[in-house]
């Protein structure tokens, strides 16, 4: 490339540079109010926001928690009716969930109402709590679908109970939860009188968790499952 041609490219595109200068910096003048209207908009929709949080929310937050304390203490003693209704002083798990529904003390509260419909023999009621307990990436969810299994076993819905087990085995895999959806899933499948299924359940009890109680019962299902399936 000659010099000229180099020094004529070099001029273009500074010539193109300033144009695209010229009409931002025209538009900037042209829409000056619209500009400025819009910032303004974020920065009200992010003080809001934080307003929302810090003036309303937490303290929300902090009220519900304080609500609920005496509930979980019912839990913790199996009164699982003081722990849904409450004792008169302190609001039961139904009302946190209900009064304090955008809080994540309120959301908590469906997961506990759950377990207690479901210890009272309550199942359907128990399914629909936890279906609307939101646990997002924690452990506790998966706790939540194996007790919605749970319910389902105890209405005669196998094929139900066993999908919410696969759901809990697949959504936080770990020592503590996962051997055990994994037996239960083969309970589920046994019930079904599917044993190849229920074997290969017990099967993965055995092999990737063996140091757990699941996984030291397992080749006692498997020889149950296979005496059925023989």
């Amino acid at each position: 490339m000659t010099k000229k041609k180099h020094e004529e490219e070099k001029d273009e595109l500074i010539v193109d540079v300033e144009e695209v200068y010229s009409k931002t910096e025209d538009f900037i003048n042209t829409n000056q109010n619209l500009i400025m209207g819009v910032v303004g908009g974020i920065i009200a929709i992010v003080v809001a926001f934080y307003a929302y949080n810090r003036v309303y929310l937490e303290p929300l937050e902090e009220e519900a928690h304080g609500q609920m304390f005496m509930a979980e203490q019912y839990f913790q003693k199996d009164s699982f009716d003081l722990a849904l209704n409450g004792d008169g002083n302190y609001l039961g798990f139904i009302d946190v969930a209900d009064e304090y529904g955008n809080t994540s003390a309120g959301n908590l509260a469906h997961y506990y109402a759950g377990i207690c419909y479901l210890r009272n023999g309550e199942y359907e009621t128990a399914i629909e709590e936890l279906e609307s307990y939101d646990a997002g990436g924690e452990m506790l969810g998966a706790v939540a679908l194996g007790a919605i299994g749970d319910a389902y076993m105890q209405l005669g819905d196998t094929d139900a109970a066993l999908n919410h087990y696969e759901k809990a085995i697949a959504y936080s895999e770990n020592d503590f939860t996962t051997p055990v959806y994994l037996q239960k899933a083969g309970f589920a499948a046994e019930e079904a009188g599917n044993f190849d299924k229920a074997i290969d359940y017990y099967t993965q009890v055995k092999e990737k968790f063996p140091s757990t109680n699941e996984g030291r019962n397992a080749e006692k299902y498997i020889a149950r499952a296979e005496a059925n399936l023989n």
